[in-house]
């Protein structure tokens, strides 16, 4: 039998994710990609719902690994770049947005906190920064959620109906929540 580790685990689930999709992942078919035993995947995680989180955090890599705010940095130039590099992370993975949502990020506080510091450094109330931060990632996760299930295309459409562009709906929204925030901070 094949012996694996927690990273080969996860790393292999992810491939699995973007194979077959989330509501496919299952700790069975899991250990039949790696080879193991399915009761051995319970030495690395006690359920499946802490494989998920494991997933769902490594997922977030890309994102969790951009360059911090550095004083001096727009804070409306970076608020938007952080907001993009959440969407684009989530569109890594097939259900990256579902596989995501509802996972608390315990490993990434001390970024998050560092986040909040450089808003509030720059001025933004700390009150409003907060809640921008959660506006714009829960935005970020439900427009996510919506392109990466494709519900709906062009073609079920009346001719009057403009398609939509996911990305163009995404920065109008993004541009709304930034106009928002501007509006409420003393530093212009």
């Amino acid at each position: 039998m094949t012996k694996v580790n927690r990273q080969a685990v996860v790393a292999e689930a992810l491939d699995l994710l973007d194979e077959v999709g989330l509501d496919a992942v299952s700790t069975r078919r899991l250990a039949a990609r790696l080879g193991v035993e399915q009761p051995s995947l319970y030495w690395h995680f006690r359920t499946k719902a802490d494989l998920l989180a494991a997933m769902a955090a490594e997922a977030m890599t890309p994102h969790a690994t951009e360059p911090l705010p550095a004083p001096g940095d727009d804070w409306r130039a970076w608020f938007l770049d952080n907001a993009r590099s959440f969407r684009n992370t989530l569109l890594a993975r097939r259900d990256g947005a579902r596989l995501h949502a509802g996972s608390t990020p315990v490993a990434d506080l001390d970024r998050l906190r560092h986040k909040m510091r450089f808003l509030v450094e720059s001025g933004v109330p700390e009150p409003d920064a907060r809640m921008a931060m959660l506006a714009s990632s829960r935005f970020t996760v439900g427009c996510v959620l919506e392109e990466q299930a494709g519900a709906g295309g062009a073609a079920d459409l009346p001719a009057d109906v403009p398609v939509l562009d996911h990305g163009e709906a995404f920065e109008a929204g993004l541009a709304l929540i930034l106009d928002g925030l501007t509006s409420r901070t003393a530093v212009a």
